[in-house]
């Protein structure tokens, strides 16, 4: 089974089985993991899910989008592979997926 690390700012890391069928945030909401709230329900309208993924993935993963841009424009926290993780579908092919959470989302 696929795995993903989500890596606090703090360095806590916490390790999920990823899930064909779901987004990013789903998986981590599903899985209880600290800093990703999605309390828009996967709309790309809150921000709350906001991950940064590690610059070895963004091949696999890719760059945000229209709808993602709009919303992380405003993050102070933005990093250039800033995503939103609701905007994230999964795929087994992510297996080993690194991403931090950023501060301000704790």
């Amino acid at each position: 089974m696929a795995v993903v690390t989500f890596v606090s700012h703090d360095g806590d890391k916490h390790q999920v089985p990823l899930d064909e069928g779901q987004s990013l945030m789903q998986v981590a909401t599903n899985n209880a993991v600290p800093g990703i709230d999605g309390d828009c329900g996967g709309e790309a309208a809150c921000g709350t899910c906001h991950v940064i993924v590690d610059p070895q993935w963004t091949d696999k993963v890719g760059l945000s989008g229209p709808a993602e841009e709009e919303m992380l424009a405003m993050n102070p926290e933005r990093h250039p592979t800033s995503r939103l993780s609701c905007q994230m579908p999964v795929s087994e092919e992510w297996d080993g997926l690194i991403v931090q959470l950023p501060e301000f989302q704790m």
